[in-house]
């Protein structure tokens, strides 16, 4: 279903056909009028009247101008989906006998979710009498966990469900990333150091007096 827009979700002006409302502002003191009263006080001030709140009693409402009070809400609304951060969750399969290669393969699979800030949802999966092997299970989980130690953190320690014994780990927040400017600044004073090094090596090469009309650099 379609959400309606904002400008459907406020009642403006004339709109608002209620016996009283409450004025709320910036620069205007919390006070209940009559809405013919509110009407006349933004036409005064060369503004409109914006239902803000119509489920409060009496509803409240703003003296503001229309547009701006729509682009506000729209920025507000933009600012709040910025901050939300999406987590995935990644599945990661095990049997509770699994080879190296394939422990190996799917334990890079899981340092790049991890990295990219995803969380893992590691399982072991028993099929049949295999359950037998749930500590063998058990003990190949604390070991991905122990592995991964640089990328995420253990969010919940292996717990058998069912057929399955299941770890969750979060990814950790990364730290101490140098700023590019710095690697650039980094990148251009290096070579500066190393052309400098020799010519003061070639000073300190001879310390003695030095006697006119003899050269010591050869």
């Amino acid at each position: 279903m379609k959400k309606p827009n904002l400008k459907q979700q406020y009642r403006v002006n004339e709109q608002i056909r209620v016996r009283e409302v409450r004025i709320v502002g910036d620069d205007i003191d919390s006070c209940v009028v009559p809405t013919s009263q509110a009407l006349q006080m933004a036409e005064s001030r060369g503004v409109d009247l914006v239902e803000i709140s119509p489920n409060a009693e009496p509803p409240v409402c703003r003296l503001i101008d229309y547009s701006k009070f729509i682009y506000q809400q729209k920025k507000h609304q933009k600012e709040i989906k910025a901050k939300q951060v999406k987590v995935d969750v990644k599945e990661i399969r095990f049997g509770p006998q699994t080879d190296d290669h394939d422990y190996n393969f799917k334990l890079k699979h899981a340092q790049g979710f991890l990295s990219d800030g995803d969380k893992v949802k590691a399982y072991v999966f028993f099929k049949g009498r295999s359950i037998l092997f749930k500590e063998q299970g058990e003990v190949l989980l604390l070991r991905f966990a122990a592995d991964l130690e640089e990328y995420g953190k253990v969010e919940q320690m292996p717990q058998l469900e069912g057929k399955r014994m299941i770890m969750f780990l979060a990814p950790k927040k990364q730290t101490g990333a140098r700023k590019p400017q710095e690697m650039a600044e980094e990148a251009v004073e290096v070579p500066v150091r190393e052309k400098k090094a020799p010519q003061q090596k070639a000073r300190k090469e001879y310390t003695g007096p030095k006697v006119e009309g003899e050269d010591f650099d050869d």
